[in-house]
């Protein structure tokens, strides 16, 4: 994975607006003749919109539990990536680190072209990531790991910094007058949930509480949730950290017979749904089918066209943004269709 590093940039966004205009480009580069014959091909190895390079294969390796839905929509776009770009796509997950990290070692035993990784737990992938690394297969990082994907390696990431959107979620309840949240995180040891929480602590000016649960057991969620409310009466905001718990939350609120709201990370339809009936207040969106999308499109540009975003310094930021009922409309037309 050498590659000749750009100077810092000093605008965080700007390699995703560079992304974009690439893609926009490698369409504008498709052309179709008259008459019905055959799309010309490219310089950039794309006809009629889809890809007529080389069949590759990437794998999608994330820390995904059982039943949370947030990755389908994850994986919903890595696959119309892999549909464009003539990519087989090789999804696979495991919540536990060390097994995590042994679906990567399986796919580079595979001889897959390229790996894109979440960094739930960051340590754990540090040595399969260095034999990646010496193998000379690129890898790119999502989801989690914006603190560490440099340390580790790899060549690009596709994600939302934890820890700023933590710190414009405390800043939001401040605007709204919370005053005591609790903040509940579904897995211990996930480095992206402890940076939300940490990340709100450090700009709520009321008082913040962590309360742990096991985000894989939904009925002990709920009743864990449930219990803290009527522990604490004095609780105004409870503020999960995706949808499945934020509508799991509005359960608990009811059953503790509590007055507290309820704002959250992420999204899917039936957020939306319940934002548009006032049950949620707000969620902070970190556009997951971008981040699978941007994955796997950029293994297929690095591979055929030497392009990477970031200039190997710089995440491509998909998040953090605010979803709320002055928006909710616009977004749950996306959310519909599994793109938001």
């Amino acid at each position: 994975m050498d590659r000749t590093l750009h100077p810092r940039r000093s605008h965080r966004v700007a390699p995703l607006v560079a992304l974009a205009a690439a893609s926009a480009l490698l369409v504008a580069g498709c052309s179709s003749s008259s008459g019905g014959k055959k799309a010309q091909e490219s310089s950039s190895g794309v006809a009629a919109g889809k890809a007529t390079t080389a069949r590759m294969t990437v794998a999608l390796v994330t820390h995904q539990a059982p039943g949370d839905t947030f990755w389908d929509i994850v994986r919903k776009g890595a696959e119309a990536a892999a549909a464009k770009d003539n990519v087989k796509l090789v999804y696979s997950s495991d919540p536990n680190a060390g097994n995590q990290a042994n679906l990567v070692q399986n796919a580079l035993d595979q001889k897959v072209d390229g790996v894109a990784v979440t960094l739930a737990k960051p340590d754990a992938m540090k040595e399969v990531l260095g034999k990646a690394k010496t193998a000379g297969v690129p890898v790119v990082g999502l989801n989690s790991g914006v603190s560490d994907w440099k340390k580790l390696g790899l060549m690009e990431f596709f994600g939302q910094d934890e820890g700023v959107a933590g710190e414009v979620f405390g800043k939001k309840l401040n605007e709204i007058g919370a005053k005591n949240a609790v903040c509940v995180i579904q897995e211990q040891g996930n480095i992206g949930l402890t940076q939300r929480c940490d990340g709100v602590k450090k700009t709520f000016s009321g008082k913040t509480q962590t309360l742990y649960v096991n985000g894989t057991d939904m009925p002990s969620v709920k009743s864990t949730i449930t219990a803290k409310l009527k522990q604490d009466s004095s609780i105004d905001y409870v503020v999960t950290l995706g949808a499945p718990f934020a509508l799991t939350a509005v359960q608990s609120v009811s059953d503790a017979g509590s007055k507290a709201k309820i704002a959250t990370f992420d999204l899917n339809k039936d957020l939306t749904s319940a934002i548009k009936k006032g049950d949620i207040q707000f969620a902070v969106d970190q556009q997951p089918y971008l981040q699978g999308y941007l994955a796997v499109d950029s293994l297929w540009l690095y591979k055929n066209n030497g392009n990477y975003s970031g200039g190997g310094e710089q995440p491509v930021l998909t998040g953090p943004a605010f979803v709320d009922k002055s928006n909710v409309d616009i977004i749950a037309t996306f959310a519909a269709k599994g793109t938001r």
